[in-house]
């Protein structure tokens, strides 16, 4: 079936973004801040033991997250104050209070990610995906004392009808679609994508690609240089989001070069450094047509 979700248009011939203070480049920290089911298989750092239950090597691996990585990586994002753009499982805020509380006191931004990321919604019937979807962004909205506006499923799963689900709940963006450099209008009034990268992500970079620390440092920077250029070039801004997850980027060997990394991105001319929600609504201030499309794309049949 064809994609009725958003329009193919190629960024060569968009209307200009203008970012606030003439920056070229609207960069965010896509903090990833999860939950994992202890007997259900997920991301793996070995999968030899990926289908056991329990599987003490793996989930252990992404526990270390929340009970170390997170702060370490918390210290970091402090000391370039950088606030994050938190991808929350709503778990998180009755599991891990003191992490919500650290975000709270920092301003930081609360995107709805799921229950947890041992669960995505893809074979739920709609009536089912919409409770979830309301438990979801509930319990986030009582955990964290703000109401997420941004969506991000988790491992970037969404259904056909997910957007317009949202948008009854009165969320206007989503990251999971990671195919631009600028935010656009899906063809669900009232709804946007901001970028969001599976490539500039450590789980790609480190577990993926077994990318060195001095190699992620590089790659950051050549990434932010490239979508200056490219701003400049056409006079229309960009939007650079580094996805980071506690478990991978706060492991102790690592620190030092995010801190590298964000060293370089914060003094960089031309970077708004900001969140994802303030990304999203500056663009929606620039934006006031919605596109003419139908109300309810088409969808397969449930079963």
């Amino acid at each position: 079936m064809d994609n009725q979700l958003y329009d193919y248009s190629p960024i060569v011939g968009r209307e200009p973004i203008r970012w606030p203070g003439g920056a070229k480049v609207a960069f965010y920290v896509g903090l990833n801040i999860e939950h994992y089911e202890v007997d259900k298989p997920s991301t793996s750092t070995f999968p030899g033991t990926a289908h056991l239950a329990p599987d003490p090597l793996n989930y252990g691996w992404r526990d270390y997250g929340p009970r170390v990585g997170f702060w370490r990586t918390l210290e970091t994002l402090d000391r370039h104050g950088v606030r994050a753009s938190v991808l929350l499982n709503s778990d998180v805020g009755d599991r891990y209070p003191q992490i919500v509380q650290a975000g709270r006191e920092r301003d930081w931004a609360w995107l709805a990610h799921g229950k947890n990321n041992s669960v995505f919604q893809a074979d739920m019937t709609e009536d089912e995906e919409r409770a979830y979807l309301k438990d979801v962004v509930g319990t986030i909205e009582r955990t964290t004392g703000t109401r997420p506006r941004g969506w991000m499923g988790p491992a970037l799963t969404e259904t056909f009808r997910t957007p317009h689900l949202l948008k009854e709940l009165g969320l206007d963006y989503v990251l999971d679609w990671t195919n631009d450099d600028q935010p656009y209008a899906l063809n669900v009034p009232g709804m946007f994508s901001v970028p969001y990268s599976v490539e500039l992500n450590d789980i790609s970079l480190f577990v993926g690609k077994s990318t060195t620390g001095p190699d992620f440092v590089r790659i950051v920077k050549d990434q932010l240089d490239q979508l200056h250029a490219d701003a400049e070039a056409a006079d229309s801004g960009r939007v650079m989001a580094l996805a980071l997850h506690p478990f991978v980027i706060g492991q102790a060997f690592r620190a030092k070069y995010l801190d590298q990394a964000l060293e370089y991105v914060v003094n960089h001319p031309g970077v708004w450094v900001t969140t994802s929600d303030e990304i999203a609504g500056h663009y929606r201030s620039t934006r006031s047509a919605q596109p003419a499309q139908p109300a309810r794309p088409a969808q397969p049949a449930q079963s």
